[in-house]
């Protein structure tokens, strides 16, 4: 079963590129996503233990978050979740990733701006442009 997720959080660690083929690109960071509740007792809102995903983008989206995010960067991302445990004898422990299928910055502490990227399915053909019709 493949859990979706989307999660909102701060970008912890500068994205790292790393190519394991010529044909593939892997863009990863660390992400927490912290929450907030009101504690009665004090009337204040108080910061809840942060969540710690890795995120791992791959292909153009990959290309487009490398060129993109930075650390301390507010983002919302959704992919799959991936829960495993794993052991290398000295310590154990649970890793918790998402698998990014979509990543943007969280307009609700700044503004950002976009520019849409062209694709061409053969690298020799020209570009051309999209003319948009109206509805």
């Amino acid at each position: 079963m493949t859990d979706i997720i989307a999660v909102t959080g701060f970008v912890a660690t500068d994205p790292k590129v790393t190519n394991p083929n010529p044909d593939l690109n892997i863009t990863s960071f660390r992400m927490a996503s912290v929450g907030r509740k009101f504690n009665p007792e004090t009337e204040r809102w108080e910061e809840t233990q942060p969540n710690w995903y890795s995120v791992h983008c791959y292909r153009k989206l990959g290309d487009h978050a490398a060129q993109s995010i930075v650390k301390g960067d507010r983002v919302i991302v959704r992919g799959k979740l991936k829960i495993r445990d794993w052991d290398n004898g000295e310590r154990n422990g649970t890793a918790v990733e998402i698998d990014a299928q979509s990543i943007g910055h969280d307009l609700m502490f700044g503004v950002s701006s976009f520019e849409r990227t062209t694709h061409s399915p053969d690298p020799e053909e020209e570009e051309s442009e999209v003319e948009l019709q109206p509805a």
